[in-house]
């Protein structure tokens, strides 16, 4: 192999351009494509900045530079030294950035050879993700792959400017902590000085940056790594990317207006577009309402309605049975699809009961009359009565599903997005923002019959329903927020706790014991005691955003080295084994299970 000594390179591929006509130019890269017209060779020559093409012309070279130009193949990495010249007007390559010009080689050197990838080297590739992920380093190369960590390294950049430029600090908080398993399962780490304990890796640095502002340093910015075990998914990896801020002597409104500004600089900055606030806010109830999720997608509209009334006292024994238990009928409004094959309502019914519900029904305003599996129970002016509340016209269909509010929020609210994906509703390039505000406190466990925070037990309630705390939990709002684009939450916080006595209230509505709440979250509850500001904060997720903007499809296109589905690194082997005189050291034995494992 060649070397690159007394070789300067002078220009990257993709940003060479007919301004460049004419100089003596040197790059460096990796063969893409290659083409051999005999006594003429076009190699197409790509690094980070994109790619350029280059001419072997055997009448123009020595026989040796020729001859090596004849040995390239796909992925070898050359360095190439000639002069830049102008392509006739019937070669030029439009889809190329530097498809005007070319460069004649007069020198070729053969950095280094490369086997024959397992797939190409190219954009829009279709090959099984778990081959991708095996060769991440081939991957990565793939153009498409190298702009995703490109716009991710830019929006990182401009998160850092905005806050250091608005007075925040970026302050670094422990990777090794104590394992507080009130949220997702803890990653524990084993501590070989302290045989029998172990750390947690931290799921995010919520206390620490509560402690940093207890100890007043007012605002605190940090792009952290975190670490949650669990199920994983398209938007989920057991470690992941976050901003996380906390700031003091704070409101809620101040705190989403200076997000709203953040995320009006990254866009701008880096994708060039221009977004309007303030968001759109919308309480939890609302979003629940009309659209079944707390983090609604407003592209496109298809609200849940209420119909219960319109349909309670008959004999439909379906409907009334629900509506007697508390239960509601809401249906969802598909324009112009009342025509639907009989099979694909069937495989709706399937669909819903996925998410809980037992069954779908529906009403079709044919042309040729109503269609419906409950038109038995029902006259005419109930029909007429449901398509005035639901706003339908001939042709159109409604979707309908009965059961207890949380069960038709969670079916009809998944079922309207599927709805939209499959009517073309969803414009791609649209961008949807909002704030989802006034979230519940708490959340009802069934299996442990308890009370649980649903974001975490240091989130403020509102002023008002704290008086509820003991008495009716269920009903005391948070001073919480998420930040929701495009039906993905992207960030969320809240106002925090700042007042031991109320912090005290909050653990006991959650059912942990003064002793328990202290053996968990002690040296936060001794740091408050000693004069702790009033503060609020959030976390957006890096990973989710990017994933956003980049139009991807999964988060494990925007990160360099991702675990599959099964948490595990394809690339690299991880996790495996390790030795047992490793184990001894920690003082950890493998149950008989695992070692059969």
């Amino acid at each position: 192999m060649e070397t690159l000594e007394g070789l300067n390179r002078t220009h990257e591929c993709g940003t060479l351009r007919k301004s460049e006509v004419g100089q003596e130019v040197t790059v460096c890269g990796w063969v893409s494509r290659r083409r051999d017209h005999g006594g003429l060779i076009f190699v197409d020559l790509r690094d980070r900045s994109g790619y350029v093409q280059i001419v072997y012309d055997e009448a123009a070279m020595t026989e040796g530079t020729f001859h090596k130009a004849e040995s390239l193949r796909s992925e070898f990495v050359i360095a190439v030294c000639g002069k830049v010249r102008a392509r006739s007007e019937d070669t030029v390559n439009p889809k190329m950035e530097t498809g005007d010009i070319e460069i004649v080689c007069s020198e070729l050197r053969i950095l280094n050879k490369a086997k024959t990838p397992p797939f190409y080297i190219q954009d829009n590739l279709d090959v099984d993700e778990m081959l991708r992920l095996r060769y991440r380093f081939l991957d990565l190369r793939r153009p498409e792959m190298q702009k995703n960590i490109m716009l991710r390294h830019r929006v990182a950049k401009i998160m850092r400017d905005y806050f250091d430029r608005n007075g925040f600090l970026e302050i670094e908080t422990p990777m090794l902590c104590k394992s507080t398993p009130e949220g997702a399962r803890d990653f524990l780490v084993p501590s070989r000085l302290n045989p029998g304990n172990f750390y947690a890796l931290p799921q995010s640095p919520q206390i620490y940056k509560q402690i940093l502002m207890v100890a007043g340093f007012e605002k605190y910015f940090q792009i952290v790594r975190c670490f949650r075990d669990e199920d994983l998914r398209a938007d989920r990896q057991p470690e992941f990317t976050q901003l996380d801020i906390e700031m003091s002597f704070i409101d809620q409104e101040t705190i989403l207006t200076m997000m709203e500004g953040m995320m009006q600089e990254i866009f701008d900055k880096s994708l060039g577009v221009q977004l309007k606030t303030p968001f759109l806010r919308m309480t939890w109830d609302d979003a629940m309402a009309r659209f079944g999720s707390d983090k609604p997608d407003l592209r496109f509209g298809m609200e849940l309605m209420d119909i219960s009334e319109h349909l309670k006292g008959s004999s439909f024994k379906v409907f009334e049975s629900v509506l007697q238990a508390g239960g509601q009928v809401k249906a969802i409004k598909v324009d112009g699809y009342a025509n639907i094959p009989r099979r694909e309502l069937d495989g709706l019914v399937e669909y819903v009961q996925g998410y809980g519900a037992k069954g779908l029904a529906w009403i079709q305003y044919a042309e040729d009359g109503i269609k419906s599996p409950f038109k038995k129970f029902y006259g005419d002016d109930t029909f007429e009565a449901v398509r005035k509340a639901c706003h339908a016209e001939t042709g159109d269909l409604l979707l309908v599903v009965a059961d207890q509010p949380l069960v038709v929020a969670q079916a009809l609210g998944a079922l309207r997005l599927e709805m939209g994906r499959r009517r073309n509703l969803i414009d791609p390039d649209a961008l949807c923002f909002l704030w989802v505000i006034d979230f519940p406190m708490f959340e009802y466990n069934d299996e442990e019959k308890r009370w649980k925070a649903m974001h975490h037990p240091f989130t403020a309630p509102r002023d008002e329903d704290i008086q509820y705390l003991k008495t009716d939990p269920g009903r005391v709002k948070a001073n919480a927020y998420d930040m929701v684009l495009n039906g993905v939450e992207i960030g969320g916080g809240s106002l925090r706790i700042y007042n031991s006595d109320l912090q005290e209230q909050v653990f006991e509505a959650i059912g942990l014991t003064p002793e328990t709440a202290h053996a968990k979250f002690g040296f936060m509850m001794d740091a408050f005691q000693y004069g702790t500001p009033p503060h609020g904060g959030l976390a957006f997720g890096l990973d989710r955003l990017i994933m956003l903007m980049a139009k991807r499809n999964s988060i494990r296109d925007v990160i360099a080295f991702p675990k599959t589905q099964s948490a595990s690194d394809a690339m690299a082997h991880a996790p495996s084994e390790v030795e047992e005189k490793q184990l001894q050291e920690l003082s950890i034995r493998l149950a008989a299970s695992a070692k059969k494992k």
